[in-house]
């Protein structure tokens, strides 16, 4: 591995890996760096390796990563697997880890393919063992073709949701319960965008997935309050619908779901501008068309710049590559237009119908906001309450005045479980829009690194002197 490459992505999902296809084309030496030990992502998680040998159980979307995965293996981009990417700054210097030793290298450009991490969930009990994301189980089932067993009830809302339960009755082992977060008033704001989702191939997939469902699960629907108890493990979901009495079922397994949000971790450590996206709760880096951060030479594809979905990130992937090999000067920008031109158009396609999505699958407040006794910071174990009651008290004006009082977003998740839920309490205690109250300030190391990993880093003479001298 060389110390130096045109261009640094990190992350091989759909938007990573067809960047690192478009910038090879055009000359560049590009270096791939992700955290899986195959390519694919969150989304294509296994695409090359996956056990389940029915092409059924994960449907015809999920071996569309397939294709990708083989133009990116053709393309002759250095690839690394299991690296850990903790360092990233505006010089454009990346730092990674593999198998225990820490390097850094340069960057002529930086393409980001972190993609999206599922929302907190923070209800009541969400904590306990046998509650998972059903983008966990997900991920299970993918790599490692396990599922859960026995009682089984997946709750939330969005298209993962759908989509994971379809995947599950594919396997002969559906849930037990669907319990539907999906607030009712959603529609109100959905339906102005209906007619452009039907005219989508997505519309006709969507409801035959569905029916599907619905033909094999017992789907509880407008669900209000929900909350799952235990002594030592997950026994009850106890769920509510409006102003009926509630409902207590017996499980052995519950998977949450509400939704996916950008993972900013990376991007807001090395200083890129955040904005608030009001249409899908949440905060997202701020990019222009072909995906152009706030600081020079970083950019941003796939969901970790807005969730839009697979096959978009795939475009808006190679859109980034191509900019990032012509901002190296490795074709001009009258023939990065002319490449760009189908990709432009294709996107154009894949974009139509998201605002009926972003409408109908909007979290519903109460669920975005921590229960009272629910940890909305699992690290530091903060509670709901705690959140709130410090808000009010000591008027907290953000999240990293909250931090110094109740040390949330300082462990080692570093803010990735509870961001959003911190902002949404302060908001609540201020009664003003999260975009007021802001995110995190973020910096490296954005993983876990120890000390040896850290001291495993080749030193100058320079350095080696200075540390002798003090």
């Amino acid at each position: 591995m060389s110390d130096e490459y045109d261009i640094v992505i990190i992350g091989a999902g759909p938007a990573g890996m067809s960047a690192a296809t478009a910038a090879v084309a055009q000359g560049a030496s590009v270096l791939l760096l992700d955290e899986g030990a195959g390519p694919g992502g969150q989304i294509y998680r296994a695409v090359t390796t996956t056990p389940l040998t029915d092409r059924a159980v994960l449907g015809p979307d999920y071996w569309k990563g397939a294709a990708i995965a083989t133009a990116f293996a053709a393309a002759g981009a250095t690839y690394q697997p299991g690296a850990t990417v903790w360092h990233l700054d505006a010089e454009r210097r990346v730092g990674f880890s593999v198998d225990g030793q820490a390097r850094l290298v340069q960057a002529g450009q930086v393409v980001m393919a972190t993609g999206a991490q599922e929302r907190p969930f923070p209800v009541a009990g969400w904590t306990l063992p046998g509650v998972l994301s059903a983008g966990a189980a997900q991920t299970l089932l993918k790599a490692q073709g396990l599922a859960a067993t026995g009682r089984v009830v997946l709750a939330g809302c969005g298209p993962l949701l759908w989509l994971f339960a379809a995947q599950s009755v594919a396997a002969g082992l559906p849930p037990s319960l669907i319990l539907d977060t999906t607030p009712r008033s959603n529609w109100g704001r959905a339906l102005p965008h209906l007619p452009s989702f039907l005219a989508t191939p997505y519309a006709r997939k969507g409801l035959a997935l569905m029916a599907r469902v619905r033909r094999a699960v017992p789907i509880v629907s407008g669900v209000t309050e929900l909350a799952i108890e235990g002594e030592v493990h997950a026994e009850r979901v106890v769920y509510r619908r409006g102003i009926r009495a509630p409902v207590t079922v017996p499980v052995d397994h519950v998977l949450l779901h509400q939704g996916v949000t950008p993972n900013l971790n990376l991007p807001a450590a090395a200083g890129c501008a955040l904005d608030w996206n009001e249409a899908q709760a949440c905060f997202q880096p701020r990019t222009d068309e072909w995906g152009a951060t706030s600081l020079p030479g970083l950019f941003l594809a796939g969901d970790g710049a807005g969730i839009a979905g697979a096959e978009t990130a795939a475009s808006r992937g190679a859109l980034a590559g191509l900019a990032a090999a012509a901002a190296l000067g490795r074709l001009s920008e009258t023939a990065r237009d002319r490449l760009a031109a189908p990709m432009r158009a294709r996107l154009t396609r894949q974009m139509r119908g998201r605002a009926f999505l972003d409408a109908l699958y909007r979290p519903a407040t109460a669920f975005r906001r921590a229960a009272e006794e629910a940890l909305a910071c699992r690290c530091e174990e903060v509670t709901g309450r705690m959140l709130r009651e410090t808000a009010e008290r000591l008027q907290v004006s953000g999240p990293n005045q909250m931090k110094t009082f109740l040390r949330c977003g300082m462990g080692p998740c570093q803010g990735r479980l509870c961001g959003l839920t911190v902002t949404e309490a302060i908001a609540q205690a201020r009664g003003v829009s999260p975009v007021e109250v802001g995110y995190y300030r973020l910096r490296s190391p954005v993983k876990p690194l120890t000390v040896a990993e850290f001291a495993s880093l080749p030193n100058t003479e320079e350095e080696r002197l200075a540390v002798e001298r003090g």
